[in-house]
């Protein structure tokens, strides 16, 4: 990894780490720099086999590593319930969780396996209920929590009439408000801690745009080649134009995470021209993720939606 943008990771030994989608992409960088920094690191995986192999090549980059695999399909609020259910019966206390899995842009209108739309109920639905099921062990740890958020949530809003878009899908403004609703549960779920004294702390941030594979070809997803999109990005970054790398696009999520000055409901995110690559800083917070009457309001409609309740 380029060390031109970085940033200091303090000692972890001792720790344990939580990070979803990290079987590649920023996911991997950040599981990687966790795992070197001596966090012990779990990764919930949907392909068993491709979790593995990024383990193993963890393994490889970091002498005596600390990390494993667990199943884990965040479109299934079973599976979401079998990996929280599995982790509290083995009682280890977790020091940081990142939510950082996400789907992006699916053409057409997709549902999870419970009948939500696909990147609501995986990007936000999905890292809610597993938030919840892993509460006993976050407060046991005094967690920080950090939700990856997107760029895409500069704009749009919730489609409260709509939250599954089963009239008029759009893709992009579908994927907006997933993102949106990830930084409102970040901002909510900080709040209610504090409130109730859970002892979380809980933050966001975004990696900016960098060349990963949410646009690239997903046939499962029914995208059946690169995008046009991707492709420009991929190019960009390596020319050192405007956006970054995936290296540097998981700083903003590790400083969140990790960082000793990091705290609740605050924000992180790349510092360069528009916010799309660069060093990662604190930011100020785009005015979809400002409201905290809509953060209530989605809290109390994703515990209807899921079926599970944060205790009072």
């Amino acid at each position: 990894m380029s060390r031109s943008i970085d940033i200091a990771i303090p000692d972890l030994s001792g720790k344990l780490a939580v990070i979803t989608g990290a079987s590649d992409g920023i996911g991997f960088v950040i599981a990687t720099r966790l795992v070197e920094a001596g966090a012990e690191v779990i990764m919930p995986v949907r392909n068993p086999a491709k979790g593995e192999k990024a383990a193993d090549r963890i393994r490889g980059l970091v002498p005596g590593a600390k990390i494993t695999t667990r199943a884990l399909d965040l479109s299934s609020l079973d599976s979401v319930a079998a990996l929280a259910d599995r982790l509290v019966s083995e009682g280890r206390p977790i020091d940081i969780l990142i939510n950082n899995a996400g789907v992006m842009t699916p053409p057409s209108h997709q549902v999870t396996k419970d009948g939500f739309e696909l990147q609501f109920g995986t990007n936000h639905l999905g890292h809610f209920a597993l938030t919840q099921g892993l509460l006993p062990l976050l407060r046991e740890g005094k967690a920080r929590v950090t939700h990856q958020t997107s760029i895409a949530a500069r704009s749009g809003a919730i489609n409260w009439d709509d939250l599954n878009w089963e009239n008029g899908y759009d893709a992009r403004k579908a994927y907006s408000q997933s993102k949106i609703a990830v930084g409102l549960f970040a901002r909510e779920l900080d709040a209610r801690s504090k409130a109730a004294g859970w002892d979380i702390t809980s933050n966001l941030a975004h990696p900016g745009i960098s060349p990963t594979n949410l646009l690239s070809a997903q046939p499962g997803m029914g995208r059946q080649k690169d995008t046009g999109s991707v492709r420009l990005i991929r190019a960009l970054s390596r020319m050192g134009i405007l956006v970054g790398t995936v290296d540097t696009a998981a700083l903003p999520a590790l400083l969140a995470a990790t960082g000793p000055d990091s705290q609740g409901s605050r924000f992180y995110g790349p510092e360069g021209r528009g916010n799309l690559g660069g060093a990662p800083t604190r930011q100020e917070l785009w005015a979809p993720l400002r409201n905290m009457d809509d953060a209530g309001r989605l809290w109390e409609a994703s515990e209807r939606l899921v079926g599970v309740r944060f205790p009072a």
